[in-house]
């Protein structure tokens, strides 16, 4: 990984956290009070390298307004700008993959660098890519990421959720609450 994008995660990471502190606590309070449990979720995935650490994001139930306007505007995903500063995740980068996720081929080339909490995956429709083109995306990231790209997949992530654009309207078909990448099932097995 270059130095200027750990800058640029380090920077960003903190002056957004800062920035975000008082949104944050807010949604904490709204998801406390809208659904039992924490308002926090860490989910274990595997970081660069194949290291596992717990990704944190706001428990989002979909039946809930709040849990669903969270998970429209990306919102879910802050508490990761933690994971940003303590050097688990990037900004931007692939997706992070769940710790049980074979990292054989694609996979393990994915985990060169860190994950991130924005990506190809999510301007392009997150839940709604089958596993293939999120893999390829993914890949392409890892080979060719610049600063530049890095900025322009930021900004683009800040316009879709600002409007609201997650991944219920960009693909027309609600996600799974968390959703997961796909992996394509073995030849041969038939499903339960």
């Amino acid at each position: 990984m270059s130095t200027s994008k750990r800058a640029v995660d380090v920077v960003g990471g903190t002056l957004l956290l800062l920035l975000l502190t008082p949104a944050l606590l807010a949604l904490a309070a709204a998801v406390a009070v809208t659904s039992r449990g924490p308002a926090l979720t860490p989910r274990r995935r595997a970081g660069a390298g194949g290291r596992p650490f717990p990704m944190l994001t706001f428990r989002t139930a979909p039946t809930t307004r709040t849990g669903r306007l969270l998970h429209r505007h990306y919102l879910d995903h802050l508490p990761q700008l933690i994971n940003v500063v303590r050097g688990e995740m990037s900004l931007v980068g692939p997706r992070p993959l769940p710790v049980d996720h074979p990292l054989t081929g694609t996979a393990r080339a994915r985990t060169a660098v860190r994950p991130g909490i924005t990506g190809p995956w999510q301007i392009g429709g997150r839940s709604g890519l089958p596993w293939e083109e999120m893999a390829v995306q993914d890949l392409h990231y890892v080979r060719e990421h610049w600063l530049g790209m890095d900025l322009a997949i930021l900004a683009r992530t800040a316009a879709i959720a600002a409007r609201g654009l997650g991944p219920r309207r960009l693909r027309g078909r609600a996600p799974a609450p968390d959703p997961e990448p796909r992996v394509p099932r073995p030849q041969g097995l038939r499903q339960a």
